[in-house]
């Protein structure tokens, strides 16, 4: 599932003459493409979606959205390691990368 995260900008910088933030979304840190938000600014909130800001979000209602989605989980589905989750669905475990390393010198 792709959810549209409300985030907090931590910083913006113009890169190859497109605007960039590094936002926050409750503890984890991602690249956020800016162009539709052109006058976002630092410590605002913003409703991301596949890596762009699409709407200015005022702080109460992104802390309330990004308590109820971590709550239900939903921010590890969206943010956590895929290989991880992708383990957990199978139900088996995610070989530890010691193990793989080991494998693959056989």
């Amino acid at each position: 599932m792709c959810l549209a995260v409300p985030g907090r900008v931590m910083d913006i910088e113009e890169r190859d003459g497109t605007r960039m933030a590094t936002v926050d979304f409750g503890g984890v840190v991602k690249e956020v493409c800016l162009e539709y938000l052109p006058d976002l600014q630092v410590g605002e909130y913003a409703i991301v979606h596949v890596g762009f800001a699409l709407q200015r979000l005022d702080e109460e209602s992104a802390k309330q959205t990004l308590e109820l989605f971590a709550n239900l989980g939903m921010l590890q589905e969206e943010f956590g390691d895929p290989w991880e989750l992708a383990a957990e669905a199978s139900g088996s475990p995610r070989p530890d990368s010691s193990e793989t390393t080991q494998e693959a010198r056989q």
